[in-house]
């Protein structure tokens, strides 16, 4: 059980980072509706009652949805509409997102309908919020979104258990909400006007993977940089390529961040030196060029970050209630600002892999001195770590499948009503699946770097570098021999997904005032 260890987080009031909403999601910090918020909220539910009294026609709350806006509803109606609109459009199909991103998704929405602009009642709110407290998560299907109207099919799954309908994980199960309602002495809501349309109107899907793309996206760029310095020392490339003189010169901060790091993880190291009047003129793209490539990459992670810390602190339902004299039907459920974006993120990432792959490549080529071809002194018997990079290039080829920009396509849905579509719930979910792929191509280049700087003993790279290789050798031996790899590669999987090695540069950087993090450290190292 998580320990809260830090002051409640005020829905609607408070600003929401992409890690707090990470630490609300997983119980490392209370949510709570401050009294402001609570003011918020019965502001805006205030508006819809006085709407609906005055049979003042408005777009959702006694009208139809999308091609039906024209339809008007009665007042005994109103309630009815809202139970229908759940249950017609939770049509999502496929596997259930993680439980994870469904509480995303939950502490998400929350924190927007707080803002007041909604039109949703308090105890409707409580209860999202009881869910989250609870632990009764609602199964969502990952697929179904257009990403227009907002996620409304996984945002319709994600609400049905309000009425008492749909599935909801469960201490460890997944089980008819209702039974876990009756279970939990909870008794089914009855939705009031305008309350379907704002709980399913929304970008929380998309938003969700973004959160979690920018997290595991961060971790995979700091992995990413460390697997290079491995592989340099490994592989005795020159440091001259990350001299922060160099980068002055074409002064993009992506680049200057990852060359300063490479360079204060190079300083001082001994197979560095070995090789510095070496007949070598220059190395091959994937070393020479790692600052300009994930640097690039870098660049790509802070407009995400950036992109999706505005979504998340915003309103994005409709219509919106601003007063009590403007109520707006407009588009702030489009998800095209994310969309483009993670598109962006997924090729940004993909290109991580694709620079990885080929210094999998490099390391079996047999060119650097001591180092044997294939990464084993007795070949012919034992093909080496030759099929490792198989892997590598599968992973690296898949990643380019995956790579064409969801956003760049828009069918027309709704009758035409929503004749432009964003498909950034496609964005997403493509973006988590790439950062998967990249993650295990990381893992292949973590053995291969680690092997290769075996054959350098006894000089020694620099005091973090040795750290991390004998952290690596403590779970992965060194191997001479054919066998299956299997465990190997699970165990290299397991380290670079945890952040372990991530972890340990910075412990043996603050111990012995090692530099790791450059200045920029501030811009690249927060969401």
């Amino acid at each position: 059980m998580n320990t809260i260890h830090t002051q409640p987080f005020r829905y609607g009031e408070d600003h929401l980072t992409i890690s707090g909403a990470q630490a609300i999601a997983r119980g490392a910090v209370k949510g709570v509706l401050s009294e402001k918020g609570r003011q918020q909220i019965r502001k805006s539910a205030a508006l819809v009652a006085q709407i609906v009294a005055s049979e003042q026609v408005v777009y959702g709350i006694n009208t139809g949805f999308g091609p039906l806006c024209t339809t008007s509803i009665n007042r005994e109606d109103a309630a009815r509409l809202q139970e229908n609109i759940l249950k017609s459009h939770a049509v999502g199909i496929g596997d259930p997102i993680p439980q994870a991103l469904s509480i995303l998704m939950l502490v998400l929405k929350v924190h927007a309908l707080a803002k007041g602009f909604s039109g949703i009642r308090e105890e409707t709110v409580d209860r999202i919020i009881w869910h989250i407290e609870a632990g009764v998560i609602p199964v969502v299907p990952s697929q179904g979104s257009v990403g227009a109207s907002g996620d409304l099919a996984p945002l319709s799954h994600l609400f049905l258990p309000l009425i008492g309908l749909g599935k909801v994980f469960y201490q460890q199960e997944i089980r008819p909400a209702d039974e876990v309602l009756k279970l939990l002495q909870q008794e089914p809501l009855q939705l009031g006007a305008k309350e379907g349309l704002a709980l399913i109107n929304g970008t929380q899907f998309i938003a969700a993977h973004a959160v979690t793309g920018v997290a595991r996206f961060h971790q995979l760029l700091m992995q990413a940089d460390l697997n290079a310095v491995l592989m340099l020392e490994g592989l005795s490339a020159s440091g001259k390529p990350f001299y922060p003189q160099l980068h002055a010169l074409r002064p993009f901060k992506g680049n200057q961040f990852v060359a300063a790091t490479i360079h204060n993880l190079l300083a001082g190291s001994g197979i560095v030196q070995a090789h510095a009047h070496c007949s070598r003129v220059q190395d091959p793209y994937s070393l020479r060029c790692i600052p300009q490539v994930h640097g690039a990459s870098r660049t790509a992670w802070l407009h995400l970050k950036e992109l999706v810390e505005t979504e998340i602190n915003a309103v994005t339902d409709n219509p919106l209630l601003i007063d009590e004299t403007l109520t707006i039907s407009g588009g702030n459920f489009h998800g095209q600002p994310l969309a483009m974006a993670l598109d962006y993120a997924c090729l940004a990432v993909a290109e991580i892999g694709n620079i990885a792959d080929r210094r999998v490549y490099l390391s079996l080529e047999g060119d650097t001195p001591g180092v044997p071809k294939l990464l084993m002194r007795s070949t012919g018997l034992n093909s080496g770590f030759m099929i490792l990079q198989y892997t590598t290039a599968a992973l690296a080829s898949e990643n380019k499948s995956l790579c064409f920009p969801a956003s760049a396509d828009s069918i027309p849905t709704s009758l035409g009503q929503e004749d432009h579509v964003s498909m950034g719930s496609i964005s997403g979910r493509k973006l988590l699946q790439v950062i998967g792929n990249v993650e295990k191509i990381q893992a292949i280049e973590l053995l291969c770097a680690a092997q290769a700087l075996d054959f350098h003993a006894p000089l020694k790279p620099t005091r973090i570098v040795e750290q991390l290789h004998l952290q690596v050798r403590s779970v992965i031996p060194h191997l001479e021999t054919d066998q299956v790899f299997t465990p190997w590669l699970e165990q290299a999987q397991a380290l670079v997904q945890s952040g372990t090695l991530i972890a340990l540069a910075r412990e043996v950087s603050k111990e012995h005032q090692l530099p790791y993090i450059p200045e920029l450290g501030e811009l690249f190292d927060t969401y």
